[in-house]
């Protein structure tokens, strides 16, 4: 296993015709998740012509010592670790991984995510398959097999009114611009899909651009994806490649979500981001109006059927201070 301390310093060892797919896995304060990741990794590729990257995301715990640790005398040339000096955040973070290899793909991994035998290959082989696919994401489950919703239609206002409703009659009349898309046994093309885990064309990168860093934590994956989708690129999700992901063992935000406690200020501000980028200096405005007019439905019917809230504590305020 090679080390690097600082990605800038050691620039691309490797150019893009010598590595065929650079498998960049996320760490934030997840060491021997990391490690549990990078060793089911390590079982999938081919060391003749893949690498991995992992980076410790400025975790300020040991986190890097205890990965190099926990994977001492294996890997050898074929995984190195690279700290980044500053936490930047899951975009910020992954293009340090990017940077510091050339290769004809990269798949990013949270750490709190294993593949399943034959994913990595299989996902290659449908990128391989049509070069106007730019993105593959496989199918995301949990460990006992059962899937995860992870493809999605693009957020929008009014997808904003049904999250604020929350009620059966809004989403069945406004289904066609409901997020989340049914879980498919078959491959499709969501407008976007999770980056959990997710297979990128390197000419992707090289034409659209890195992640973009100004969001720190969600939204960055819809924005690539509408990005990717505007490039010209096709996203294609391939259910036959599996991979486990422990749901939000790399980040609270999830498991806040569901004890319906306040999410971090950073959740609002990518949200907030993402409704610029996407539909202009409005954006944010029409998306806070709708959601907080669903929200007023939703508080009409808990007023008359005793039902409790829907919605995590402050959603209101936060979702307006963006």
């Amino acid at each position: 296993m090679t080390d690097a301390r600082d990605a800038d310093a050691h620039g691309r060892a490797d150019t893009p015709s010598d590595v065929r797919v650079a498998v960049v896995v996320l760490n934030y304060r997840t060491p021997a998740l990391t490690v549990d990741c990078a060793r089911s990794v390590l079982a999938e590729i081919d060391p003749r012509q893949d690498r991995i990257v992992l980076v410790d995301n400025a975790s300020g715990d040991g986190s890097a010592d205890k990965i190099r640790a926990g994977l001492a005398g294996v890997g050898g040339d074929v995984l190195r670790v690279v700290e980044s000096g500053v936490n930047g955040g899951f975009a910020a973070g992954n293009n340090v991984g990017i940077a510091s290899v050339g290769a004809r793909a990269y798949l990013l991994l949270n750490s709190d995510t294993w593949l399943r035998q034959g994913a990595l290959e299989r996902l290659w082989q449908v990128l391989a398959s049509d070069a106007r696919i730019g993105l593959v994401t496989p199918r995301l489950e949990w460990p006992d097999g059962q899937p995860q919703i992870s493809c999605f239609r693009f957020h929008t206002p009014v997808s904003e009114l049904i999250a604020g409703a929350a009620t059966g009659p809004v989403r069945a009349l406004l289904d066609r611009w409901d997020v989340p898309l049914p879980v498919q046994d078959g491959p499709s093309e969501p407008d976007w899909s999770s980056f959990a885990a997710v297979l990128i064309r390197g000419e992707v990168i090289r034409t659209v651009g890195l992640l973009d860093s100004a969001f720190f934590m969600y939204f960055e994956d819809v924005d690539y994806c509408r990005r990717a989708r505007r490039a010209g690129w096709r996203i294609r999700n391939e259910p036959s490649a599996r991979v486990v992901h422990l749901r939000g063992g790399s980040s609270p935000v999830k498991a806040l979500s569901a004890a319906r406690k306040r999410r971090p200020r950073y959740y609002y501000a990518s949200r907030a981001l993402y409704y610029r980028r996407a539909f202009g200096g409005l954006g944010p405005l029409a998306a806070n109006l709708l959601w907080t007019a669903g929200r007023s439905l939703a508080w009409l019917r808990e007023t008359l059927t005793g039902k409790p809230s829907h919605t995590v504590e402050r959603e209101l305020l936060d979702n307006w201070r963006g």
